[in-house]
C-alpha cells in the first residue's frame, strides 16, 4: 500500500535520499558522546588527568554540534520531501478526480472526497515524513547503541531483552484492533464535511425557513458521533505511551541495581555505567518511536486505502480505441437502438431502444414528466456517460471514435444546475473561450440576454460573483451560463431546462436570438414549458424512458396524447 505512494515523492528524491544519510551521520555522532563521556570519568577524572579531560571534553562538543547540525539539515530535507510528496499526492488526486466520468463521481459523495483530498493526504504526509526521518534513525540507534552496550557490559544487556517481545505483542495487538476503529471515524468525518456543506450551500433556504436550530442540532448530533468514534479509535492507541515509559523505568532501575553491584565489586566502572545508561536510554527511545510510526502507520492506515480507492478507480469513460485527429465536423445527431442504464447492477434500463436522428442545424426540444430520462438522453451525446448497447453518432461517426477533448469542445451543455466560480463575471465567460474577445463576449451575452443587467452593474464585466454566484438571481445565472456556452462556438448546444428562471417574455428573446445567430448549431432544448419549445423544428416527447413520439407542435397536439394533456394543462388560464 506504501509503495503506491512512492511515485508522488519523485520530484523530492534528493531530499528524500539525503534526509536518511543526514539521519545515520547524527546517530552515528550521537552514539559515541556517551562512550567518549565514559572515559573522562574513567580515565580523565580517575587518574586526575584535566589535559585529558579537556581534550575529550571538545571532541565530545565538537561531536554533539556535528550532530546538532546533521540533525538540522534532516528535519529541513524531511519537511521539504514531507510537504512536496504531500503537495504532488494532492494534485495525483485532484488529477484523478478530473478525469472521473459523471458515473464514477457517483461513487463517491462531495464531503467524501474532500476529505480524502485534505484531511486524508494529511495524514499520510504525516506518515511519509515519520517514517522517512523515524523509520531510519530507530532501527540505526537501536543497533548502534546496542552494540555499544553489549561492547561495555555484555550481562546487562540481557535485562531489556526481557522487554522487547512484551512491546512487540502490545503494538502488534493494537495494531490489529485500531485500524478498524480509525476507518469509522473516517466515516464519521465524511459526515461533518457532509453536514456543513449542505448547509452553507443552502444557508438562504435555512435562515427563510428559520431553521438554523435543527441545523445545529443535527450537526451536534453528528459533531458527537465523530468525537466518540474518534476517542473509541484513540483509546486504543494512549495505552501504548504508558507501556513504553513503564518499561523504559523498569530497565533503568532494574541497570542501575545491577550495575551498581558490580561496580561494588569491582566489575565495572562508574563511567561504564553511566554510558551503558546512555545506551540503554537510546535503545528504549529508539523503540519509543519504533512505537510512534507503528501509531501514526495505523492511524494513516485507514486515509491510504480511502485515497488508494480513488486512484484506482478506473476512469470508465476514456480516449482508449479513439483517433485523436478526429474533429467533429457537423452537428448530425443519430441514436441507433440505445440501451442505457447507470449501474451495471440494475435490472432495468433508464433508455431502451432509442432510435432518434437529428440534422445539424436543427433546433429540437424535448419535453416529458420528471424522471422521463431526458436529461440522461442527451448527456450521452458529449459521453459524460456511455451507452449499454446501440450507438451515438455525432457528424456521422460514433462518439467513442473521438477523443473527449474533441468531442467535447464540439459539444456545450447548459445543465439542469447552472455553476458560476468564484471570480468575476469576465472570469467565468471566458470558460467557454479563454480567448474570446470583448466583443465576441458582449455579442453572446446578447443573445442570452444577459448584456443589458450585466451592464448594469457598476463595475460591468468585472462584477466579482462570489462564491457559486451568490449575488446574481436564478434567471441571471442562467443567462450567463447560456453565454458561456455560446463562447464555445459549438457544433451541438444542449440548454438542459436552462430557462426556467426567466419569464417568458425574456424565453422567447433567448430563443428568437438563438435562432437567428446559430443557424448552423444543432440546439437541443429541454423544456418542462411547451412554449419554450412549441416552435422548434421538432419536439421528442419522452414518456418513461422511451421515445413516445416526435413531430412538430401542430402534429403532436393531434396525434400525441401525452402532449396535448401538457399543453392543455399549461394553457388554462392563459389568455
Amino acid at each position: 500500500m506504501i509503495v503506491k505512494f512512492l511515485p508522488y515523492a519523485k520530484k523530492y528524491w534528493l531530499q528524500t535520499i539525503l534526509t536518511p544519510l543526514f539521519i545515520i551521520a547524527e546517530v552515528l555522532l550521537e552514539v559515541n558522546i556517551p562512550f567518549i563521556m565514559a572515559k573522562i570519568v574513567d580515565v580523565g577524572i580517575a587518574n586526575n588527568d584535566v589535559s585529558y579531560v579537556v581534550q575529550q571534553g571538545l571532541l565530545m562538543i565538537l561531536m554533539a554540534l556535528l550532530s546538532l547540525g546533521c540533525g538540522m539539515a534532516a528535519s529541513r530535507m524531511g519537511a521539504v520531501a514531507g510537504m512536496g510528496f504531500g503537495a504532488e499526492l494532492r494534485k495525483g488526486v485532484f488529477a484523478k478526480i478530473q478525469s472521473f466520468s459523471f458515473s464514477n463521481m457517483d461513487q463517491f459523495t462531495t464531503a467524501s472526497l474532500v476529505s480524502r483530498s485534505t484531511q486524508d493526504i494529511t495524514q499520510i504526509q504525516n506518515a511519509f515524513n515519520m517514517v522517512l526521518r523515524m523509520a531510519v534513525r530507530s532501527p540505526f540507534m537501536f543497533i548502534s547503541a546496542l552494540i555499544m552496550a553489549i561492547k561495555i557490559n555484555k550481562s546487562l544487556v540481557s535485562v531489556f531483552l526481557v522487554v522487547i517481545p512484551i512491546l512487540v505483542v502490545v503494538i502488534i495487538v493494537i495494531s490489529s484492533k485500531a485500524f478498524p476503529r480509525f476507518q469509522e471515524m473516517m466515516k464519521k468525518y465524511d459526515k461533518i464535511n457532509s453536514s456543513v456543506q449542505e448547509d452553507l450551500i443552502a444557508i438562504r433556504e435555512v435562515k427563510a425557513f428559520v431553521r438554523s436550530d435543527y441545523e445545529k442540532e443535527k450537526f451536534e448530533k453528528t459533531n458527537n458521533e465523530n468525537m466518540a468514534a474518534s476517542l473509541h479509535a484513540e483509546k486504543l492507541l494512549i495505552v501504548t505511551m504508558p507501556l513504553m515509559m513503564l518499561s523504559m523505568y523498569s530497565c533503568m532501575i532494574a541497570i542501575l541495581w545491577l550495575g551498581g553491584k558490580q561496580i561494588i565489586v569491582g566489575q565495572m566502572l562508574t563511567g561504564e555505567l553511566i554510558s551503558f545508561i546512555s545506551y540503554i536510554g537510546q535503545i528504549l527511545m529508539s523503540l519509543m518511536m519504533l512505537s510512534f510510526i507503528f501509531i501514526m502507520l495505523i492511524m494513516s492506515r485507514a486515509s491510504r486505502v480511502r485515497v488508494a480507492e480513488v486512484l484506482d478507480t478506473v476512469p470508465d469513460l476514456t480516449d482508449a480505441g479513439s483517433d485523436r485527429k478526429l474533429a467533429v465536423e457537423s452537428g448530425d445527431i443519430e441514436f441507433k437502438n440505445v440501451f442505457f442504464k447507470y449501474s451495471k447492477k440494475n435490472e432495468n434500463y433508464i433508455l431502451e431502444g432509442i432510435n432518434l436522428n437529428i440534422k445539424k442545424g436543427e433546433t429540437v426540444g424535448i419535453i416529458g414528466s420528471t424522471g422521463s430520462a431526458k436529461t440522461t438522453l442527451v448527456q450521452l451525446i458529449p459521453r459524460l456517460y456511455d451507452v449499454d448497447m446501440g450507438e451515438v453518432i455525432v457528424g456521422g461517426i460514433n462518439v467513442k471514435d473521438y477523443s473527449l477533448k474533441a468531442l467535447r469542445d464540439a459539444v456545450s451543455v447548459v445543465l439542469q444546475k447552472n455553476t458560476l466560480f468564484s471570480g468575476t463575471i469576465l472570469d467565468n465567460l471566458k470558460w467557454g473561450n479563454p480567448d474570446a474577445t470583448q466583443e465576441q463576449i458582449e455579442e453572446a451575452c446578447k443573445i442570452a440576454n444577459a448584456h443589458g443587467f450585466i451592464k448594469s452593474f457598476p463595475d460591468g464585466y468585472m462584477t466579482n460573483l462570489g462564491q457559486g454566484g451568490v449575488n446574481v438571481s436564478g434567471g441571471q445565472k442562467q443567462r450567463l451560463c447560456i453565454a458561456r456556452a455560446l463562447l464555445k462556438n459549438p457544433k451541438i448546444l444542449i440548454m438542459d431546462d436552462s430557462t426556467s428562471a426567466v419569464d417568458t417574455a425574456t424565453d422567447a428573446s433567448i430563443r428568437n436570438e438563438l435562432k437567428k445567430n446559430t443557424s448552423d448549431t444543432t440546439v437541443l432544448i429541454i423544456a418542462q414549458r411547451i412554449t419554450s419549445v412549441f416552435d422548434a423544428d421538432k419536439i421528442i416527447v419522452m414518456n418513461d424512458g422511451k421515445i413516445d413520439a416526435v413531430g412538430t407542435h401542430e402534429e403532436l397536439l393531434k396525434t400525441n396524447t401525452i402532449y396535448s394533456e401538457v399543453y392543455n394543462s399549461q394553457q388554462k388560464g392563459v389568455a
